[in-house]
Formats: structure tokens, C-alpha cells, sequence
């Protein structure tokens, strides 16, 4: 028969296994750490909010309004607008540390630099919509895809992709205010 004192020593174990484990596994958030001060990264976020306009037998795409915003490596922003064909003034500001290097450590953890850039298809009744384009260079190499908002498209929009873009989309709204 076994003995308590040897139960306890052998629960011992699996108990802080389970105390280090369960916090890691459940846990949905990418680690800042996976940033690192060498890496040098440059992002350019923009959006364009398109409109199909009908000329009877052509039709032609127009942007109602675009935004681009431009993150160089040191946290220095550039946030311009241009509205019905009129270029408002550039917002400059500066990302806070954390910012940062949670975004940066969010597009290299996930591998963002390697999805490969596809088309995506635009439903032939959608006259409204918003087109979105990321460029990102990570140490050197650089990426672009271009998508629309879901409902403009029958295809996949990869989780990640909505992803980089709803934290663009938060750094836009601090900016804008």
C-alpha cells in the first residue's frame, strides 16, 4: 500500500505544474516582451472609405475619404486625412512605450510579415465599403496586404489581419481626439 507521506510528495509537483501552466495557457494576450530594442519596424496604416458611382454602362470606384498613418520605429507618428479631395492637416504625435512595443510585438510574434499578400474579391452589390492596406518592414523585409471590411467580401479575412487592424484603428482614435 502507499503511503500518504508519498502522495503528497508526488502532488507536489503536479501542483505547481498546474499553478505555472494554467496562467500561461490561458492567458489570449501576446507577450510585449517578444519585442526587442533591434528590431526596427515602420508601419503604414491606411484606410480608404470607397464608393461605386454608376455611369450607366461604366462604373468607377472613387475614396469618399482616406486616412494613412504613417508609425516610423522611434514611435513617431503621422496622421493625415484627406476628405472629399481635400488634404486636412497632418496630426504628429509620439506612441508611448508600451503602445509600441505591444503593436510590434503583435506583428512579430503572430509572423503578420510572413502572410502572403492576397486579393481579396469585392461582392458585386456593395456600392459602400472601406478598403484597408498595411505595409510593414520588420528588419528589413516587407510585407503589404490589402483587404476590405467583412461584409464587402465572401472571403476568409484571416483573424489576424482584423487584429493589426482594430489595434491601427485604436492608435488612430487616441491620435484623432
Amino acid at each position: 500500500m502507499v503511503k500518504p507521506i508519498y502522495l503528497a510528495l508526488g502532488a507536489i509537483p503536479v501542483i505547481v505544474a498546474l499553478l505555472i501552466s494554467v496562467p500561461l495557457l490561458t492567458k489570449n494576450e501576446i507577450p510585449i516582451s517578444a519585442a526587442n530594442s533591434i528590431d526596427k519596424i515602420q508601419i503604414e496604416y491606411t484606410k480608404h472609405q470607397l464608393k461605386k458611382i454608376s455611369y450607366g454602362v461604366t462604373e468607377r470606384t472613387g475614396a469618399q475619404k482616406t486616412e494613412i498613418l504613417l508609425i516610423k520605429n522611434n514611435g513617431d507618428t503621422k496622421y493625415s486625412v484627406t476628405e472629399q479631395g481635400y488634404l486636412q492637416p497632418d496630426i504628429r504625435s509620439k506612441l508611448d512605450e508600451k503602445t509600441f512595443n505591444k503593436i510590434k510585438a503583435l506583428i512579430k510574434e503572430t509572423g503578420f510579415i510572413a502572410i502572403p499578400s492576397e486579393s481579396f474579391s469585392i461582392l458585386d452589390d456593395v456600392t459602400d465599403y472601406q478598403k484597408s492596406n498595411v505595409k510593414i518592414t520588420l528588419n528589413g523585409r516587407t510585407n503589404q496586404i490589402h483587404w476590405p471590411e467583412e461584409n464587402a467580401t465572401s472571403d476568409f479575412i484571416p483573424p489576424i489581419i482584423t487584429m493589426v487592424e482594430s489595434e491601427l484603428d485604436k492608435i488612430i482614435l487616441e491620435i484623432s481626439e
